[in-house]
């Protein structure tokens, strides 16, 4: 292992963790609707989803899914399902009207159980990724290396997702792009709504 090369494994990353899918989705209308403080968490969880993939991936993943071609398909089916439960919640809600404020009284979701748990569990359970580190990222690993880069790399998994849906929060849970989000929320969830569906049809048939 070289710095190039490690330079190299993180840009790469970089960019796939930057490209839209389910997880932008989710990390932007919880910005938006619950703040940044439960956004970061969400973050946090979908760093802690990447580095769960990416550590399966160096133990072996692309050869697991060679050798068990059911286990990916039972994958995809279980990611393609909890897109579809999320869409399903978005559109169940769409009318729900939104507060930009808290009241007093009212607790927020607890950021470091439920944000984190649910932002774990989106990309833990999203195909997308799995994809990536079982194909992609396991052709760029050399064939030996240290503990040391080995580590380094991890940590620059997590850093890469966590702080790039920290920005997407840092954005939309801003009070001008809430107050955007809330005039034409019906809509917006809708749409997001069914461009989950739409993401979950793609996972699942192919």
């Amino acid at each position: 292992m070289t710095p190039g090369l490690f330079a190299s494994i993180v840009l790469i990353h970089l960019a796939a963790a930057i490209s839209p899918g389910p997880s932008f989705v989710v990390a932007l209308r919880t910005a938006a609707t619950e703040g940044f403080r439960v956004a970061v968490a969400l973050a946090i969880g979908f760093g802690l989803g990447a580095l769960l993939w990416a550590a399966a991936a160096m133990a072996g993943l692309a050869v697991l899914f060679r050798l068990v071609p059911s286990l990916f398909l039972a994958l995809k089916l279980a990611g393609a399902g909890f897109l579809f439960y999320i869409a399903y919640m978005m559109w169940s809600h769409a009318k729900e009207p939104l507060s930009l404020g808290r009241s007093p009284d009212l607790q927020p979701r607890s950021a470091f159980s439920a944000a984190a748990r649910f932002g774990f569990l989106t990309f833990a359970t999203n195909p997308k990724p799995a994809v990536f580190f079982g194909a992609v990222f396991v052709g760029l690993l050399p064939a030996e290396m240290s503990f040391g880069w080995r580590l380094a790399i991890l940590s620059a998994i997590f850093l890469n997702e966590t702080l790039w849906y920290i920005l997407v929060a840092r954005v939309f849970s801003l009070r001008k792009a809430r107050e955007a989000y809330l005039k034409f929320k019906v809509w917006i969830d809708r749409a997001f709504g069914s461009l989950l569906v739409l993401l979950g049809l793609k996972i699942a048939l192919t």
